[in-house]
């Protein structure tokens, strides 16, 4: 009877899962304040009653309480996020904070399934818990900060020194784990700078273009840079090394509208690859692995090929929540969670989770778009282009699309240091949403401004009394005002 129901759960997530997918992009057509705020809700209970059937499906599968403990735990703090963000910002983007919370919910889900067999049962979805709070009090305090401080686009060296400083510290001083100096182990806490310093490296290059878009400055921009970039390759995080370098080859070719950095930038980083390639055994056996998993599978490519049997396991439905192994692949709660996830929710519940990532990045997209101001411009794009494109390597390397880089899914997969740096990257958008707003609030008022000083002060009696009709006119009916989306 209880693999009947697990069974009969994961037809009706997926159910909810697209249709929670297509109201992301079916908002965008919603021209009144009213139809998006309807659609709003509803993503709101598709993705409780996701969350229900899913705890639902795994208490009676593993047949422990605990189960249901983490269930309420996350029900209650993905509601405050929705009360606490509704009353503190009004003016905040509601769809980024929906798919933030859903992220957040189809990661805690595949990791308490995944932390049930651990040495701690559910220590992993415990820890994440603890982290989700915390990214939640940083998502709420950002935004007023961004809002206030007015003088972030003048600590440009300060930017770049406090994120060089702490690549090297961790170049130098870190253990390697896994072939590779990621972060320090500090008691049971485990600290990235890396995922940190991304966001001080997207500032730090918004700042100094936005200066400056000369052939000097745009010299300086690119030696600091390259630097960052330098340090994360010796300290073999090639993951974060692609994304410093994509990130800040898209905002240079933005700032300044040269395709002939954008070409020097490629032909510097494929020539940085085949000497890494050359010069790091690590890199070469990440290569070999994707080149054929299975010739490689007692070595470098077991991680990959248990990933592609994951994922041919689950096909298009799944196995059900309990009913795959996902634990046999290496690292599945970080690295490889995406794999986990198909095998048992299937390659429908994942297109899914992609396109709400791809739903994020066109919102950020929207918002770098509407900013005036240049600085605030160019951040809403770095840290658009760092969020999709880490979605690409996490999801690419696990599918053997392109080599596996270890990065992780941002806000889904296992890790502390990755989600609170998202949260805060989420939380800095949400900053300059609400800059977006205020922007064209003072527009509106610009406007009615210059209109009420072009309207005569003092009308002519008789042109007056001739022009005023004689019975009174019918008014207009109100039409409700178009809004963005929000």
């Amino acid at each position: 009877m209880v693999n009947i129901v697990v069974q009969i759960s994961k037809y009706i997530i997926i159910i909810l899962m697209a249709a929670y997918t297509f109201s992301c992009f079916s908002i965008f057509t919603r021209n009144y304040e009213d139809e998006e705020r309807r659609v709003l809700i509803r993503q709101n209970v598709l993705m409780f009653l996701l969350q229900f059937t899913a705890f639902g499906a795994m208490y009676l599968a593993a047949d422990d309480i605990r189960i249901m403990f983490i269930y309420a735990a996350l029900a209650v703090t993905l509601l405050a996020v929705i009360l606490l963000y509704n009353l503190i910002y009004p003016n905040v983007s509601r769809l980024v904070v929906n798919n933030m919370c859903m992220l957040i919910n189809a990661g805690m889900i595949m990791i308490t399934r995944l932390s049930y067999d651990n040495a701690s049962p559910y220590g992993s979805a415990v820890r994440q818990m603890i982290f989700v709070v915390l990214g939640i009090v940083f998502g709420l305090t950002v935004p007023v900060l961004i809002r206030k401080l007015k003088f972030l686009e003048n600590w440009t060296y300060i930017y770049a020194g406090v994120g060089g400083a702490a690549l090297l510290i961790v170049a130098v001083f870190a253990v390697s784990s896994g072939g590779a100096k990621l972060s320090f182990d500090l008691g049971p806490v485990s600290i990235q700078p890396s995922e940190f310093v991304k966001i001080l490296f997207v500032f730090f290059v918004a700042s100094s273009l936005k200066k400056s878009v000369e052939f000097k400055n745009v010299v300086i921009t690119t030696a600091i840079a390259a630097g960052h970039v330098l340090i994360l390759v010796l300290s073999t995080d090639l993951g974060a090394a692609l994304i410093f370098f994509v990130v800040y080859l898209i905002m240079l070719y933005v700032a300044t509208r040269q395709p002939l950095y954008a070409l020097a930038g490629i032909a510097a980083g494929v020539l940085a690859a085949i000497v890494g390639y050359h010069l790091f055994s690590h890199i070469q056996v990440r290569v070999e692995a994707w080149q054929d998993p299975f010739a490689a599978y007692s070595g470098g490519g077991y991680q990959l090929a248990q990933s592609l049997f994951a994922i041919g396991t689950g096909s298009w439905f799944g196995t059900g929540l309990f009913q795959g192994q996902p634990d046999m692949i290496p690292v599945a709660e970080t690295d490889f969670i995406f794999s986990a996830i198909t095998e048992e929710m299937g390659v429908i519940y994942a297109l899914c989770l992609i396109l709400i990532c791809v739903s994020c990045y066109v919102m950020f997209l929207n918002i770098a778009m509407e900013l005036r101001d240049p600085f605030y411009k160019l951040i809403a794009l770095g840290l658009g282009t760092c969020y999709i494109f880490q979605v690409f390597l996490q999801i690419g390397g696990v599918t053997k699309f392109i080599p596996s880089t270890g990065v992780t899914l941002p806000l889904v997969s296992y890790g502390g240091s990755s989600l609170l740096s998202t949260m805060i990257m989420f939380g800095i958008i949400q900053g300059l949403y609400i800059i977006r707003e205020d922007e064209e609030e003072e527009r509106i008022e610009r406007k009615r401004e210059r209109e009420l000083r072009n309207e005569p002060r003092k009308t002519n009696r008789k042109n007056t009394a001739k022009t005023r009709p004689r019975f009174e006119e019918v008014p207009k009916q109100r039409t409700r005002k178009k809004q963005r989306v929000r």
